[in-house]
């Protein structure tokens, strides 16, 4: 009997750590706590903006090349360099109180500016912008790599930055709208 008991407390013991375990998190690196940024509108961004319980003020629109919108009755917004959230209350306060006494607006990326990827690709051009995607995403988009590329020497030109200069990247550097993804050629 006593065997039993043992044998029980044994399973007893074995399932309390089972348990415990299940809820010990993994640590977490820092770089994996630091938020992305959130995504900076830009022109090409295709949007769908909704005023809510006005379908005659609603619709799709593209940013334009100077960075702004068109909306009935309130005309041209700036949206270039916004958040969806920071365009949300821009043309909210536009529309109040004017037009609308408590408008309630939202602001949706439909299609994200595209990236281009040059150089010793299959296929080099302009491309869909796809969250999360990586420069060796880009190249599989652009057909690979040629014969002649140098695939350790990948370069970009960030679109935020202002001096538009080429940066040393990675296969797995991340590739955001509007960058500019560079495949070296070798030197045999």
């Amino acid at each position: 009997m006593s065997g039993v008991l043992s044998t029980l407390r044994i399973g007893a013991i074995a399932i309390v750590l089972a348990l415990l375990g299940s809820l010990i998190v993994a640590p977490v690196n820092a770089q994996d706590r630091v938020a992305a940024p959130a995504y900076k509108l830009g022109s090409g961004d295709q949007l769908r903006v909704t005023v809510f319980g006005h379908k005659d003020l609603s619709g799709e629109f593209q940013i334009d090349g100077q960075g702004n919108i068109s909306l009935p009755l309130v005309g041209k917004i700036r949206a270039g360099n916004m958040t969806t959230r920071q365009l949300e209350t821009s043309i909210a306060r536009r529309l109040r109180p004017d037009y609308l006494k408590n408008p309630r607006v939202s602001v949706d990326v439909l299609n994200y500016r595209p990236f281009y990827i040059v150089g010793e690709v299959k296929k080099p051009g302009s491309y869909a912008y796809v969250a999360g995607m990586k420069i060796i995403n880009a190249v599989a988009l652009a057909g690979g790599f040629t014969y002649r590329a140098r695939t350790e020497d990948l370069l970009i030109k960030r679109a935020k930055d202002p001096k538009a200069t080429w940066q040393k990247a990675s296969p797995e550097t991340v590739v955001l709208p509007g960058d500019v993804v560079k495949v070296k050629e070798r030197w045999f």
